[in-house]
C-alpha cells in the first residue's frame, strides 16, 4: 500500500508506511532467497535443532520444582523474617525440640485419625485404636532419629504424653482449647464442648517429629520416605474399624508435586496426534498432486523443531526447567499450526491470483500479506512473554522466558523452513507429482473406465485430466457470501452490540468476585493421598497459625515505660479479630507478673538480667525465646494463637492486619510463620498481574500503531487485548480458578492471543480496498476468517488434552487458554468485524477514498 511522501521526498509517516513498507520488501527480499534455493532452508533448520536440542542432556540439572522457590515471590518479607528467626534464635532439636518455635515446617510425619460413624475418637474403642496406630508408628528407628525434649521424643499429641498406655480421659474432664497450660487446639478437633469443658472430639491429630540439624538428616528422610511407603498398608493390617486415617508428611507436598509431571507425558503424543491430524484434514484436497498432507506435517514439525531448539537453549543458557515450562509445547505447538494456516491462505490466494506467475513472484506476494500479520502476532506475543518474566515468581519466570523464545524460533522457522517447504511442494504440484510418491503422474487414455477413486487417487482428478489449481476454499466462500453478509446486517449488529453488553457485564462482576492465591492442595495429584489429609485437617482443626512475634533490636526492657509499649503493641495485635486474646504466649508478661509478687525485681538492668534465671526455672522452655548476651538481650519473642484462618482470603486479611500492627508499633516488631513464606504472594500477585498486563498492552498498543497502518484500528486492537483480559479475569472465576501465580501466566498468555485474533481481521479490513465498510468486513472475514477460526480450532486442540489431566496445573491452564481462545476468536470473528462497520470512513486510507472520489466523478 503506497503512503503519501513529504515535499522533500521522504516517507510520510502518517499511515506508517515507513515502518510497514520496508518489511514489505525485506520480506519480499527473504521469500526471493528461499524460492531461489529452498534446500538451505529446509536442513539449517533441522540442523539448528539437532545441535540446539542437545541442551536436553542438561535437563536434569536444571530441573527447578521446590514449591517455596518457585511458586512463592522471590524477595518476600516472610523469607527475611525466618532468616532473623534462624540467626537469633538457633534450634536444637536434640535435646529442647519444641514445635512452635520452628523456623520451618521441619521434618515430620503427620496422622489425623477421625471417628468414624460420628462418634467421639475419645471413645474407649477409638483410642485404643489410636494407641495401636501410635505404637505401629513409633517403632525403634524413630525412637533413634526423633526430635527430642529432655524428657524424651517429642510426643506426637500432648494427650498421649499425659496418660501413656491409660484409657482416654472422661467426658468433661478436659478444659479446651487449653488444659493445665497445655494447648490442645492443635491436637483435637471436632471438639464439642460444654462450659469449656470436652464431651467428645471427632479427631485427634499426632505428629511425629524427626531431627533435621546433623548427621541424622539423611537418615530421617529415608524414615519418612519408607513412612510413606509402608503406612497405607500397615493401616490396612491393623483393621481399624472405630477411626479412619489420613496421612502426610514434610516431604509429601514436594513429592506429589514433582510426580505431576509424569502424568502429563503421554499426554503429548495425544495432542499432536489431534493437532497433525486436524492440520492434514484442513489441508486435504480431492487431488494426489493438490493434496496438501506433506505441507500440513511439515508445519506442525516446524513447531517441533521451535520447541526443540528453544528448550535446549534455554536449558544450554541455565534458566530452570519448572513444572508449569511443560504447559508450553501445547500452547507453542497451536501457535505454530496457527502461523501455518495464515501462511496457506495467502499462498493459495496469491496462486489464484497469479497462475502464471514465477515461484519467486508468488511466494514474494504471500510473504508481502502474510509475514507481515504474522510478524504482528509473534512480536506481540514475545513481547507479552518477555514483559511477563519481569516478576517476583520465579515458576512464571522461566514459563515466559521458555515460551517466549520458542515464539521466536516458531517464527523463524514459519518464515524459512515452512516456506522452503511450500516451494518444494509447488514444484511437485508443477511437475505433476503425486503427493505420496512423487512420481510423475500422467494420463493413461487406455484406462477410461477406471473409477473416480482410483482416477483421484492415481491420476489427479476424477475427471482423468490433469489437476488444475483449485477454486476458492469453500470455507471462504461460506465467510464470504453468508457469515459476512449476515453479520453485517444492521440488525444483526444490534443483536452483537447486545452480546458483547452481556459478555462485558458478567466479566466485571467476574472479576469482582476474583479469589487470590494457590492452595497448596492444588499442587498434588488430585487422587493423591494429601487431599484427603487436607480435607480432614480444614474440617476438623479451626486453629491457625501460632505466630512468632519478634523483638527484633535490644531494647530497654527494665524500663517500665518500654515494658508498657510491648504490652500495648501485643494488645493491638491480640485485638485482631484472627486472634485469640486468651492463647497468647509471652515471657515478658510472666516476668512481670512475678516482679507484681514481689518474687524478683526487674526495674534495673542488672537485676533483669540476673534474674532472667528465676524465670527460667519457672517455665523452661522460655530461654529459648530470649536471645540473650553478657551485658543485653538483641532480640525476643512471643507468640499470639490465630483461630478462624479458613480461606485465601482470611489468610491475606492476616498478614496484612498483623504486619500493619507490627508496623504501628513503637518497638520493632516483626511478626512470623512459616506458612508466611506462602502467605506472602497474596502481596504481589495482583500488583504483578496489573503491572505485567498494563505493560504488556502498552507495548501492544505501540507495536500495533508501528505495523498497522490505520490508528484507530490499533486503538481497536487495544480494546480487544482489554475486554479479552477482562473476560478471562472475571469467567475464570466462575470456573473456580483462583488469580495466582499459574493462572498470571496464562494472562499474560492472554495479551498476545487477544492481539493475533483481532490483528489479522483488522489488519485486512483496513487494507481492503473495498469501497463500503460492511464490504471490507466482508472481505475481511473472507480473507482471514477460516484461517483465524483454523487456528482458534488448532489451538484448542493442542490443549485439549489438559482438560484430562488429573492435576489441577495443567487442568487450570485448558481453562484459562480456553477461555483466552473462545474470547479471543469471538472477538475477532463477531465483535471487532462489527465495531469496525461503525467507524469505517475513520478506516479508510486516504488513497482508498480518493480512488472513490475519482471513480465517482468519471
Amino acid at each position: 500500500m503506497a503512503g503519501p511522501r513529504d515535499p522533500t521526498g521522504r516517507c510520510s509517516c502518517r499511515n506508517t508506511n515507513c515502518v510497514e513498507r520496508p518489511l514489505r520488501r525485506l520480506f519480499e527480499g527473504l521469500a526471493s532467497g528461499v524460492a531461489a534455493r529452498p534446500w538451505p532452508f529446509v536442513l539449517v533448520p533441522l540442523l539448528l535443532s539437532g545441535g540446539l536440542g542437545a541442551g536436553f542432556v542438561f535437563l536434569p540439572q536444571r530441573q527447578a520444582n521446590d514449591i517455596e522457590g518457585q511458586f512463592t515471590p522471590t524477595w518476600g518479607p516472610a523469607k527475611a523474617e525466618r532468616d532473623f528467626v534462624r540467626r537469633h534464635f538457633p534450634t536444637n532439636d536434640s535435646e529442647r525440640f519444641s514445635a512452635l518455635r520452628l523456623p520451618t515446617e521441619g521434618a515430620y510425619a503427620a496422622l489425623i485419625a477421625v471417628a468414624t460413624n460420628g462418634t467421639s475418637v475419645l471413645d474407649a474403642a477409638a483410642w485404643a485404636e489410636v494407641l495401636r496406630l501410635n505404637a505401629t508408628v513409633h517403632d525403634a528407628e524413630y525412637e533413634r532419629l526423633c526430635a527430642r525434649t529432655p524428657g524424651g521424643c517429642a510426643s506426637p499429641n500432648e494427650l498421649l504424653s499425659r496418660r501413656g498406655d491409660a484409657g482416654p480421659p472422661a467426658p468433661g474432664s478436659l478444659r479446651f482449647p487449653v488444659n493445665d497450660s497445655v494447648f490442645l487446639g492443635a491436637a483435637l478437633g471436632g471438639v464439642e464442648t460444654d462450659g469449656g469443658r470436652v464431651l467428645g472430639a471427632r479427631a485427634l491429630k499426632l505428629v511425629y517429629y524427626l531431627r533435621e540439624d546433623g548427621p541424622e538428616a539423611q537418615d530421617s528422610r529415608q524414615w519418612l520416605e519408607s513412612f510413606l511407603q509402608n503406612i497405607p498398608s500397615k493401616v490396612a493390617e491393623m483393621r481399624l474399624g472405630s477411626i479412619q486415617v489420613t496421612y502426610f508428611t514434610s516431604l509429601s507436598r514436594q513429592q506429589e508435586f514433582e510426580g505431576n509431571a509424569k502424568s502429563v507425558i503421554p499426554l503429548f503424543s495425544v495432542t499432536y496426534f489431534l493437532t497433525i491430524s486436524f492440520a492434514i484434514v484442513s489441508c486435504l484436497r480431492l487431488s494426489c498432486i493438490r493434496n496438501n498432507i506433506w505441507l500440513a506435517s511439515c508445519g506442525v514439525l516446524s513447531s517441533g523443531l521451535a520447541v526443540l531448539s528453544s528448550f535446549g537453549l534455554m536449558l544450554f543458557c541455565g534458566v530452570p526447567f519448572v513444572i508449569t515450562v511443560a504447559n508450553a509445547p501445547f500452547l507453542i505447538l497451536g501457535v505454530g499450526v496457527d502461523d501455518m494456516f495464515i501462511m496457506i491462505a495467502s499462498w493459495e490466494q496469491s496462486s489464484r491470483k497469479k497462475e502464471k506467475s514465477s515461484i519467486k513472484s508468488l511466494l514474494a506476494e504471500t510473504y508481502a500479506e502474510a509475514a507481515l500479520s504474522v510478524t504482528i502476532t509473534t512480536l506481540t506475543d514475545v513481547l507479552a512473554f518477555f514483559i511477563g518474566s519481569w516478576t517476583a515468581f520465579p515458576s512464571v519466570r522461566s514459563f515466559c522466558l521458555y515460551t517466549g523464545t520458542a515464539f521466536v524460533f516458531c517464527y523463524v522457522y514459519t518464515m524459512t523452513f515452512f516456506g522452503a517447504v511450500l516451494v518444494l511442494n509447488h514444484k511437485r504440484e508443477q511437475g505433476n507429482r503425486h503427493w505420496l510418491t512423487c512420481m510423475r503422474v500422467d494420463v493413461d487414455k487406455d484406462q477410461a473406465e477406471n473409477s473416480c477413486l482410483y482416477n483421484a487417487c492415481c491420476i489427479g482428478s476424477c475427471s482423468r485430466q490433469p489437476s488444475q489449481p483449485e477454486g476458492e476454499h469453500p470455507m471462504n466462500v461460506f465467510f464470504k457470501k453468508y457469515y459476512g453478509p449476515f453479520v453485517t446486517n444492521k440488525w444483526i449488529k444490534v443483536l452483537m452490540v447486545l452480546l458483547y453488553g452481556a459478555y462485558l457485564g458478567g466479566s466485571i462482576y467476574g472479576c469482582t468476585q476474583i479469589r487470590e492465591g494457590i492452595d497448596l492442595r492444588n499442587l498434588a495429584n488430585d487422587a493423591s493421598y494429601v487431599i484427603p489429609y487436607y480435607d480432614d485437617d480444614d474440617k476438623y482443626f479451626t486453629y491457625g497459625p501460632r505466630v512468632m512475634v519478634v523483638i527484633t533490636e535490644s531494647v530497654d526492657y527494665w524500663n517500665e515505660s518500654v515494658r508498657l509499649g510491648i504490652e500495648s503493641c501485643t494488645q493491638n495485635l491480640e485485638n485482631i479479630s484472627y486472634v485469640d486474646k486468651n492463647l497468647s504466649e509471652s515471657w515478658l508478661r510472666v516476668y512481670t507478673e512475678l516482679d507484681k509478687r514481689g518474687l524478683i525485681n526487674i526495674n534495673s538492668k542488672t537485676d533483669f538480667l540476673n534474674n532472667l534465671t528465676v524465670l527460667f526455672r519457672v517455665r523452661p522452655s522460655f530461654e529459648w525465646d530470649i536471645n540473650k548476651t553478657q551485658d543485653e538481650i538483641e532480640a525476643s519473642r512471643f507468640f499470639i494463637q490465630t483461630v478462624n484462618v479458613t480461606s485465601a482470603v482470611d489468610e491475606k486479611n492476616l498478614l496484612n492486619e498483623l504486619r500493619e500492627a507490627a508496623k504501628q508499633c513503637s518497638i520493632p516488631l516483626k511478626v512470623y510463620h512459616p506458612a508466611f513464606i506462602y502467605y506472602d504472594q497474596y502481596l504481589v500477585i495482583v500488583q504483578n498481574t496489573v503491572q505485567n498486563v498494563v505493560v504488556a498492552a502498552g507495548a501492544m498498543l505501540i507495536v500495533s500503531l508501528l505495523l498497522i497502518p490505520n490508528p484507530l484500528c490499533c486503538l481497536w486492537v487495544t480494546f480487544a487485548i482489554a475486554s479479552v483480559i477482562v473476560g478471562v479475569a472475571g469467567f475464570m472465576t466462575f470456573w473456580n480458578v483462583n488469580l495466582d501465580s499459574i493462572s498470571m501466566i496464562n494472562l499474560v498468555i492472554c495479551i498476545g492471543f487477544s492481539v493475533d485474533f483481532s490483528a489479522h481481521i483488522s489488519y485486512a479490513f483496513v487494507t481492503s480496498g473495498e469501497s463500503s465498510a460492511n464490504k471490507r468486513a466482508i472481505e475481511a472475514l473472507s480473507l482471514l476468517g477460516y484461517p483465524v477460526l483454523q487456528g482458534a480450532v488448532s489451538t484448542i486442540l493442542g490443549i485439549v488434552v489438559l482438560a484430562a489431566a488429573n492435576t489441577y496445573i495443567f487442568r487450570t491452564f485448558f481453562k484459562i487458554m480456553f477461555l483466552v481462545i473462545l474470547f479471543g476468536a469471538l472477538h475477532g470473528l463477531v465483535f471487532i468485524p462489527v465495531f469496525l462497520t461503525f467507524f469505517g470512513n475513520f478506516g479508510r486510507s486516504p488513497n482508498t477514498k480518493s480512488k472513490k472520489l475519482e471513480l465517482e466523478k468519471l
